[in-house]
């Protein structure tokens, strides 16, 4: 019984050890932020993944070509994307970039939704137009979901997850080398997916939803857009969703913090923009 509890325990130890070492060894610096983040999986390998899926995804979906819209499209996220390479440049970061392979595409969709794949792989759905309504509500959308590529989310999301699967498994381990019974490891292993989704991957989503709207008004303004157009567009959509649940319980910020976070990074967007010879009236 000795030996197996020594299993046990050295086993456990085991799972710390190796959750403390992915945390020390995943992580990069992001040029942007200057901040470290997880990077459990790195680009050479998500890049690839990403490119594939996106592939697969136009092949199953209407893409619309040849109309104003279409155009729209690729004319914001090319600007967006070149803004993005100078401002990078500017940090000596020119080739940060070398691995995107940028495509802008309009899809036949009513959802209310936009996106951007790791490495630039972008998609507007039509149902999102008629929120946006112009080219600079366009460029709020697309901003925001570039950043998030640009920021590194996506990889930050994924490395999220591989680090609450080795929590899950040490707290597992550790309640067998307890004693507890099934149904007390049952119980410990539920409470630990509902702490770690309500005080870590919740926040931690919020956390970078408003980091990409931050760095979302940056890109915009760095491109000739003008960062009032932000808050117009998210009142628009927030009149459009009517009430929502709390917002500790969801991905996203709610619309009001959005709005007000919005206001407060509008006038460093503009310096931030001026920095690149743009200017707003």
């Amino acid at each position: 019984m000795k030996k197996n509890k020594e299993r046990r325990i050295n086993g456990r130890t085991f799972v710390v050890l190796l959750g403390i070492v992915l945390l020390i060894v995943g992580c990069v610096t992001n040029p942007l932020t200057g901040k470290s983040t997880m990077a459990l999986i790195h680009n050479n390998q998500l890049l690839p993944l990403a490119f594939a899926e996106y592939d697969e995804f136009l092949r199953e979906h209407t893409v619309i070509t040849g109309t104003d819209d279409a155009a729209m499209v690729e004319r914001v996220g090319k600007r967006l994307a070149n803004a993005s390479q100078r401002w990078l440049a500017s940090k000596g970061q020119e080739h940060y970039l070398d691995d995107y392979r940028w495509e802008y595409k309009l899809v036949q969709d009513d959802q209310v939704n936009a996106w951007c794949m790791p490495g630039g792989k972008i998609v507007v759905y039509t149902g999102i137009l008629p929120v946006t309504k112009t080219e600079e509500g366009l460029a709020v959308v697309l901003g925001h979901e570039l950043s998030h590529a640009l920021l590194n989310h996506g990889q930050q999301n994924m490395s999220a997850g591989i680090l609450q699967q080795v929590g899950q498994v040490a707290v597992m381990v550790g309640a067998q080398a307890a004693g507890l019974s099934e149904d007390g490891q049952t119980l410990v292993q539920l409470a630990y997916i509902l702490g770690s989704t309500f005080i870590g991957t919740l926040p931690f989503s919020r956390s970078n939803e408003s980091e990409a709207d931050q760095y979302g008004l940056y890109l915009m303004s760095i491109a000739g857009y003008n960062p009032d157009a932000a808050v117009p567009f998210w009142e628009r959509m927030s009149a459009m969703a009517g009430g929502s649940g709390p917002e500790w319980l969801s991905t996203h910020p709610s619309h009001p913090t959005r709005i007000k976070q919005l206001q407060g990074w509008n006038a460093e967007a503009k310096k931030l923009a001026a920095q690149f010879g743009v200017t707003f009236r």
